[in-house]
């Protein structure tokens, strides 16, 4: 194709919106424009990527035995009530009313449709196991849009569900989406990793998530993994081998009231203290769903919530505001004791049960209690893990290897749903003793777009995108450094026909522009190889191919050229 054929609206400066490299990148290199938040255009250069990411899903995904179909983006509200998803989802599913003031859903996800229509047409198991896939749009009502693609509120992804007749059959058919999925990812030239994950609003009995590793905190995911074995967590799933507290020696000292004048902060409160953060326990007051806990944790570490979440089986959580946390505890924020409270639910870090001689808030302003301990001076009424890891912390499963930490973006998830949508929504089917049985069921996504984004993400430097061969628009962009030389001119379109003839996606810039413009613009949307053409190579019967990757430059004789850029996009 020939550039002034094809819209690619390149910017020079990075978009005001944008926060992340490749958000800004795939705004200025004329790949998506923004409409709303969290909605956006695809340009032709992201509809060429997409495309390609969507074939080699589809191939995968047939040749791990799943069956296309496509299914309706607009649902019956009922659907979702029946499974008990309704209230679940709440405010982060798009929904609507049609004319007859019928509440109607834009689909996130697809559990409750497929499991409907398979309901009345899968009746025995002679017909299962049966996978059923779709590439589709999607719709989330995200809180915040941000990230471009990676928190949109519409976004383009494949969702599959497989159906088997016992845990077994599905142990099978879940190992071979793993595969398809490493697959994927492998051709899209990602290096992934997979980790436990939390099930979420998907509910099930586990999850998977695949990550693409990256270098800065521009991932929106924070995974754990050992250095000792193949344990590897996100962060609202990950655990620890539990720390030793080396207090337990010490003798119970008196309760003892200080005052701590507006020193409301871990840090603050501990210097003035002269005590360690591991001595301090803060208390945080919830929402959970129509009631109020509190939820105790160690001054040196953080909650987490969705383990708190799934802990108290809450459907949504949220942190008390400054006016509820001084109407429950008598104190403002930052003076928050578990001593005291009354008619409140008090969730403790397994930490906090073996702490001596601890610091809290006094539930009254401007004073903390010293010499705080467990069981004698407070209880709580579950004692549970609801802190977030650490890097350096012991692996809980080799128990000898140390956790690190790391910044990924999430670009499929498994879920091993079990009965949880087939029971709710009675989708059984008859076994080989003629009973009735629920489904066993599994869900499988991949995000379409956000996979693109992480390719960006992973792959550029300061002059633009570096794309993969197998997902790029165009694996070959032929620069004439001056279109209106006709020797120059002639030359250019030979190469040219003869990459679309070998049927190598190829863009020829025959725009009348600068040499410098061109080059910048081919290193903007990460084009892996450039073929230059220039008067003074031209002379020497060269032409100059390089590499964007690499920077590499090659120079060979014209006719040289085609069977050489096919030769390096092997390897690229």
């Amino acid at each position: 194709m020939k550039w002034s054929e094809i819209y690619i609206p390149t910017l020079r400066e990075d978009p005001a919106e944008a926060e992340i490299d490749s958000h800004k990148l795939l705004v200025r290199a004329g790949y998506i424009r923004k409409l709303a938040a969290g909605i956006y255009n695809y340009l032709p250069l992201m509809q060429r990527v997409l495309l390609k990411i969507t074939n080699i899903v589809r191939e995968e995904m047939n040749n791990a035995g799943a069956q296309e179909i496509l299914m309706p983006v607009l649902h019956p509200a009922e659907l979702w009530q029946a499974s008990g998803r309704w209230e679940i989802m709440g405010k982060e599913q798009m929904r609507m009313k049609d004319r007859n003031q019928r509440d109607l859903v834009l689909g996130g996800t697809h559990e409750e449709v497929i499991t409907t229509f398979l309901k009345g047409e899968i009746r025995s198991y002679r017909q299962l196991p049966l996978n059923l896939y779709q590439i589709q749009v999607k719709f989330r009502d995200e809180i915040r849009p941000r990230f471009g693609l990676l928190r949109a509120r519409e976004f383009y992804m494949k969702d599959a569900y497989s159906f088997d007749t016992d845990e077994e059959s599905f142990k099978i058919s879940y190992q071979k989406m793993l595969n398809a999925y490493k697959r994927v990812f492998d051709r899209c030239g990602l290096d992934t990793k997979m980790v436990e994950s939390d099930t979420g609003a998907m509910g099930g009995k586990a999850a998977h998530e695949f990550i693409v590793l990256v270098d800065t905190a521009s991932g929106e995911s924070v995974v754990f993994s050992c250095d000792s074995c193949s344990y590897a967590a996100t962060v609202e799933k990950a655990i620890s081998l539990e720390e030793k507290i080396s207090d337990d020696h010490e003798k119970e000292k008196p309760l003892n009231k200080v005052s701590t004048p507006n020193l409301k902060t871990v840090v603050e409160i501990t210097n003035f203290l002269n005590v360690s953060p591991k001595k301090l326990v803060k208390t945080l007051l919830y929402k959970a769903d129509n009631q109020i806990i509190a939820a105790l944790i160690r001054g040196d570490q953080e909650l987490n919530e969705v383990k708190l979440k799934n802990l108290i089986g809450a459907k949504n959580l949220e942190m008390a505001d400054a006016a509820t946390v001084e109407k429950i505890t008598g104190a403002k924020v930052g003076f928050s004791g578990p001593i005291g409270l009354k008619n409140l639910k008090i969730i403790a870090d397994l930490q906090i049960a073996k702490l001596k001689n601890a610091v809290t808030g006094a539930n009254e302003n401007d004073f903390h209690l010293t010499d705080v301990n467990f069981k004698r001076d407070f209880k709580a009424d579950q004692i549970a893990d609801i802190r977030n890891v650490v890097s350096g912390e012991t692996c809980p499963h080799c128990k000898k290897g140390k956790l690190t930490s790391s910044y990924g973006i999430e670009v499929g998830n498994t879920f091993m749903l079990g009965t949880k949508y087939s029971e709710s929504l009675g989708a059984k089917f008859l076994d080989r003793d003629g009973n009735e049985k629920p489904f066993v069921m599994g869900s499988y996504g991949i995000g379409i777009t956000r996979t693109a984004q992480a390719a960006v993400e992973k792959f550029n430097d300061d002059k633009g995108i570096i794309w993969p061969n197998v997902i790029t628009p165009f694996s070959i962009v032929i620069t004439p450094t001056d279109w209106n030389n006709d020797k120059i001119k002639s030359k250019a379109l030979e190469i040219y026909e003869h990459l679309i003839e070998r049927n190598v996606a190829t863009l020829l810039d025959d725009r009348d522009e600068r040499p410098g413009v061109k080059f910048n613009d081919a290193d903007l949307i990460g084009i892996p190889l450039r073929v230059t053409l220039g008067p003074k190579n031209l002379e020497k019967n060269q032409v100059e191919i390089q590499i964007r990757k690499t920077k590499e430059t090659i120079h060979v004789p014209p006719a040289e050229a085609v069977s050489k850029c096919l030769q390096l996009l092997e390897n690229l």
